[in-house]
């Protein structure tokens, strides 16, 4: 089993115990969270669903992120990250959403470097973002950052208040 296999897993496990449910936009990892989460049997009782926001105008409309905060930072942005997550929250009707945005490369983009990543994971509370700084080829990169915003899902959920 792969850690983004573990991660998917622990992350699933824990919004079962609390019957609670995630949502997913996703840039960089292009379907990747998804594709992963749906490979763990019981899923379906906590997945509601999510976006591909690969182009940066579907950011805004799809998944509700400021227009003037694209226009203004680009779609590679920790605040941009935060903006996903509420997003897939809010427009799923989830107890969680989480999200990814960054560049995978092969070239940089908009002045960012390859590697640069931030995952975010909204909830009741708030929201969380991390910047990564991933090394490795494309795939390399896609996968890690699945894998940490799974984990980064899982480190919300075990730090939050159970939902009534």
């Amino acid at each position: 089993m792969t850690s983004k296999d573990v991660a998917a897993a622990a992350a699933v496990h824990r919004l079962v115990e609390r019957h609670e449910t995630f949502a997913t936009a996703e840039s960089l990892t292009g379907g990747l969270v998804a594709a992963t989460v749906v490979e763990i049997p019981g899923v379906s009782a906590v997945y509601r669903g999510g976006f591909v926001v690969y182009a940066t105008e579907l950011k805004h409309t799809l998944a509700g992120v400021p227009q003037d905060l694209l226009d203004e930072r680009g779609p590679v942005d920790p605040d941009v990250a935060a903006a996903l997550a509420v997003g897939a929250r809010e427009r799923c009707g989830a107890d969680w959403g989480v999200a990814t945005t960054g560049v995978a490369g092969p070239e940089p983009q908009d002045g960012k470097p390859v590697g640069l990543v931030y995952v975010a994971v909204a909830g009741r509370s708030g929201v969380e973002v991390r910047e990564l700084r991933l090394d490795g080829n494309r795939d390399a990169i896609r996968t890690e950052s699945v894998t940490r915003a799974l984990f980064l899902l899982s480190d919300c959920i075990q730090g939050a208040p159970a939902t009534v």
